[in-house]
């Protein structure tokens, strides 16, 4: 599955599509944790119930939609979605061909086309690409994650305040300064790049690097991520969680409720302060985040938005 790091300056839905989009965004979180719980026909039929009420799918959903679907066992309504996901625009073909959910498909011989068909349909829209860039790119982004996707099983085996897990936090910690120097030299130099130049993979990782840079970083850089999440060059729901940690960092209440923080009381997670928080679902509506229920599964949290 696409496992977002994997989400209000953005210009609002209005009217019926603002509905139309929380519909969508609740039906898909709870596809989303009919997944968590391996219930995966159930994920794959509220999924096919959220594309009936959305107005415009990404590449990702449909993507998801097609794991769910693999892992319940049913091939045909996988690599349909994989299909529309193609369509759609969907550009990583790495992890498509490492994605466990969908061992199952490889066997399939339907499976070589389907590849065949996404890697021809990446080519003729990367032609036009920047490809030193994008290369840089696409390092850049393998460096920034490759440390991340192993702290979770590293602290399952050592525990999080193993020397193993601080090591690893260490290695992380020097790749992101490696990183950021190389990032802001681009954006000092050629500024946001356009996903036509670099697709989406590469402008989300110039965001996810300035995600985890510092204060004043950010704040330097937050208007030009705005400039490119207004002209479609950045993901609304990135933009929310960069808006978001720039506002706990100032002290001030976060919009969207993307950031957490340890309780010194609990040792657990718990939500940084949120701003009008019974509202907070229609705002993560209107830019197609999940419930904040949802979202809070992921942490282990049992969450319900304060009533208005």
């Amino acid at each position: 599955m696409k496992k977002s790091i994997v989400f209000l300056a953005a210009l609002l839905l209005s009217g019926s599509s603002v509905f139309a989009q929380a519909d969508f965004s609740k039906l898909s979180g709870q596809a989303f944790d009919a997944y968590m719980a391996k219930n995966y026909r159930g994920s794959g039929e509220l999924y096919d119930q959220a594309f009936k009420v959305a107005k415009a799918p990404s590449a990702g959903d449909f993507y998801n939609a097609a794991c769910a679907w693999s892992l319940a066992g049913n091939a045909t309504k996988a690599f349909q979605y994989l299909d529309k996901a193609t369509v759609a625009g969907w550009e990583n073909i790495a992890h498509l061909k490492q994605d466990t959910d969908l061992t199952s498909l490889h066997t399939d011989k339907r499976w070589q086309p389907m590849l065949t068909k996404l890697e021809a349909t990446r080519a003729k829209v990367e032609a036009a690409y920047n490809k030193p860039l994008k290369q840089q790119l696409d390092s850049i982004y393998a460096s920034d994650q490759g440390g991340r996707m192993k702290l979770d099983a590293t602290m399952k085996q050592y525990g999080q305040k193993s020397p193993e897990v601080t090591a690893l936090w260490k290695q992380i910690e020097e790749t992101d300064a490696r990183n950021l120097h190389k990032i802001t030299t681009l954006l000092d130099q050629h500024g946001w790049p356009k996903k036509s130049e670099v697709g989406t993979t590469g402008t989300t990782t110039v965001f996810l690097v300035i995600q985890h840079s510092n204060l004043p970083t950010m704040e330097k850089y937050f208007p030009m991520a705005k400039q490119a999440m207004e002209r479609g060059d950045l993901a609304k729901p990135s933009f929310a969680l960069l808006q978001d940690r720039l506002l706990m960092w100032q002290g001030k209440p976060q919009i969207y409720g993307s950031q957490l923080q340890g309780d010194p009381i609990t040792n657990k997670m718990a939500f940084y302060k949120i701003e009008d928080e019974a509202h907070v679902d229609e705002r993560r509506a209107a830019i197609g985040m999940e419930p904040l229920a949802s979202y809070a599964k992921r942490f282990g949290l049992d969450y319900k938005v304060p009533v208005k």
